[in-house]
């Protein structure tokens, strides 16, 4: 099919190209364009013209260059092997593409996504003859040492498998299993072939009960997201959305990972893909590839394959979320995606919106995002995807179309602050402009995890930063000394919430990750701190005196010094500093009574 004539180059601008001539060409189709066989996609059809999104370079391209049609959409390969695997744009393995060109990768250049040669040891899940219907599992290979890759009947694939091979060991191009469809025979091998446009279906949606959990305390106790949610990372440069990213790839209690660098700095992702390979995963000992895939597509790459390559993950995420698994979908950044869009659609001459951005900015948001989801698969299994989409705004500005347009898709909204990142406070996400609209979806989870406490306690400090914010303008004009000890302590508790709650250490190796029950008591401590601390200085007790007490030492390091598991030893600080507190307000309330007598 790849020598199909389907028409001419009439004119290159860039990464698009106009054809003439065109002959049996469809919408949106794979095509190669020159004698070099770049990868292309038909964008736009009139009579017998064409443009076509490149994405590759088109240097040296010129006008009577032949196209020819593939006769498909452009699509992923899926099957064993992709995890662990680093692909460009339009899921090209760079690895293997270093292998044929040397570090800079040329034009026309191509490899298939998944090696051809390599054997899979395939067991059968089901016994010739039975009926199956689209999404069945129909056997099982053994991709890594914890992750099971299921061989799934493609969707729209029903019927009666006649054969299905015994177990052993297959590449991905050999025929696994047999089906008698209406429309005739079917043969089904390891991996398929799914548009990237097109998302992949499920039998239902199902409500977002279950929070995803992070190990980040800010984000799991003040902004929870929920499985199958969408959230937007918004801030300016230099703010740590990629650290906040990379951290979520690490340490979310996600099965697979899909972390895809749309548009970034080379240096940026040099580093994700240097350092990945050797991160171990907390909850296997193993290395973080074994469930994380990489879509690389830098600054310097060809634009129109950074449009795609947010559709090339979300459609590999589709894909193990089909299999039952829980996958989280890091998209680094949508804004040098909608900038792609902006170049692209410039050069096609279409009519501009807002800043540039093509009018339909807001709907292909919502086509990315709405492929989040939990859902019940094909198989009845329940799995999910989320997403997570860094926005980049140019100095920060928060109102730019990108920001606004993703807000009105997303339900949870990490703002990053550049005050917090130049004081090095990290994650950097504002307690003030962030929300989180999964707060009662995930409250009853929270609740089993907590005693019943979760809400309560997160309403509670909530209060407290609100009312050390206003205060914070009364301290600016005449100082914190003025204000009596109720109000200072308003100050005191938000200050210890912020140093020993939402400031963490990605760096040291008991504070990079806080399990729930660590979060929930380290929350409960600061909590009691403020409302006994409240309720001695009301009995006669001083700030001053609170801070003197012994415990607020083990409180200020608990963070360090606690590990997820050392729950007795949190359970501790809060007996002893109840206690204390305890003995600081009747020592004041018997100094009040001799004064009084």
């Amino acid at each position: 099919m790849r020598d199909r004539l389907i028409g001419h180059v009439r004119r290159v601008v860039g990464p698009v190209v106009e054809m003439d001539g065109v002959a049996d060409a469809q919408m949106l189709e794979l095509v190669y364009v020159g004698a070099d066989r770049l990868v292309g996609e038909v964008v736009r059809l009139y009579g017998e013209e064409a443009t076509i999104q490149v994405y590759e370079d088109t240097t040296g391209l010129r006008p009577g260059a032949a196209v020819y049609g593939s006769g498909e959409p452009l699509s992923v390969e899926l099957g064993p092997g992709l995890v662990g695997g680093i692909y460009d744009g339009v899921q090209r393995p760079l690895d293997e593409l270093r292998r044929l060109t040397g570090d800079f990768v040329t034009k026309g250049v191509d490899a298939p996504a998944l090696d051809r040669e390599k054997r899979w040891t395939f067991r059968p899940s089901l016994t010739a003859p039975c009926d199956v219907r689209g999404g069945a599992v129909l056997g099982v290979v053994q991709e890594t040492a914890f992750l099971e890759h299921r061989i799934l009947a493609p969707p729209g694939v029903s019927g009666r498998v006649t054969e299905i091979r015994p177990e052993g060991e297959y590449t991905v191009d050999d025929v696994v299993a047999t089906v008698e469809t209406a429309s005739g025979r079917q043969e089904i091998r390891l991996h398929q072939k799914w548009p990237v446009r097109q998302g992949r279906p499920y039998a239902e949606r199902l409500p977002q009960t279950m929070p995803l959990i992070t190990g980040q305390r800010v984000l799991d106790t003040l902004f929870p997201v929920a499985r199958g949610g969408a959230v937007v990372v918004p801030g300016g440069f230099g703010t740590g959305k990629t650290m906040v990213q990379q951290a979520l790839a690490k340490w979310c209690d996600a099965d697979i990972v899909v972390y895809i660098g749309c548009g970034e700095r080379g240096n940026e992702m040099t580093g994700v893909l240097t350092d990945f390979p050797k991160l171990v995963d907390p909850r296997t000992g193993r290395s973080l590839m074994e469930r994380t895939i990489l879509i690389a597509n830098t600054s310097n790459m060809p634009v129109a394959a950074r449009e795609a390559s947010i559709y090339t993950g979300i459609t590999i995420a589709e894909y193990f979320r089909d299999m039952g698994y829980d996958v989280a979908v890091m998209a680094d950044s949508t804004s040098r995606w909608a900038e792609a869009l902006r170049e692209l659609s410039g050069r096609m001459e279409e009519m501009p919106a807002e800043e540039g951005f093509p009018a339909y900015l807001a709907t292909r948001l919502a086509e990315f995002y709405e492929r989040a989801g939990m859902v019940r698969t094909l198989s009845g299994q329940e799995a999910s995807i989320t997403t997570i989409g860094a926005v980049s705004p140019p100095g920060g500005d928060f109102s730019e179309p990108v920001t606004q347009h993703t807000k009105r898709f997303i339900r949870t909204f990490w703002a990053l602050d550049r005050q917090l990142a130049n004081a090095r406070h990290y994650p950097a996400v504002s307690w003030m402009e962030s929300y989180s609209e999964y707060v009662d979806d995930v409250a009853g989870w929270w609740g089993e995890k907590t005693n019943g406490e979760w809400r309560e306690l997160r309403t509670g400090i909530m209060s407290v930063m609100q009312r050390e914010a206003r205060l914070e303008q009364v301290v600016k004009l005449v100082g914190a000394d003025v204000l009596p000890d109720s109000q200072r302590l308003v100050l005191e508790a938000a200050e210890l919430f912020k140093n020993a709650f939402l400031q963490q250490n990605a760096y040291d190796a008991i504070d990079a990750y806080c399990g729930v029950e660590k979060q929930y008591l380290m929350l409960k401590i600061i909590v009691t701190y403020y409302t006994r601390g409240g309720e001695a200085i009301r009995r006669g007790a001083t700030l001053a005196s609170l801070r003197k007490m012994k415990v607020m030492r083990d409180v200020m390091q608990m963070k360090f010094e606690c590990g997820n598991e050392d729950v007795a030893r949190l359970e501790s600080i809060l007996t002893r500093l109840e206690k204390s507190i305890d003995e600081l307000a009747n020592v004041f309330a018997r100094r009040r009574s001799d004064v009084t007598a």
